[in-house]
């Protein structure tokens, strides 16, 4: 029973960890720019062709 208490500290402790994470990022605008990086991926030829 005590290995399965240390478990879901230790999971829960990691879940905390993750969520903060996220947090920190979102409020650090991390995910400003939704749409920058996928347009880039899909018209990145035709930038580089025609700045040749």
């Amino acid at each position: 029973m005590s290995a399965f208490v240390i478990l879901v500290s230790v999971s829960l402790l990691v879940a905390v960890l993750f969520l903060g994470a996220f947090i920190w990022s979102v409020y650090d605008d991390q995910y400003a720019d939704r749409d920058g990086s996928a347009m880039r991926m899909l018209f990145d030829d035709d930038i580089q062709k025609n700045n040749k």
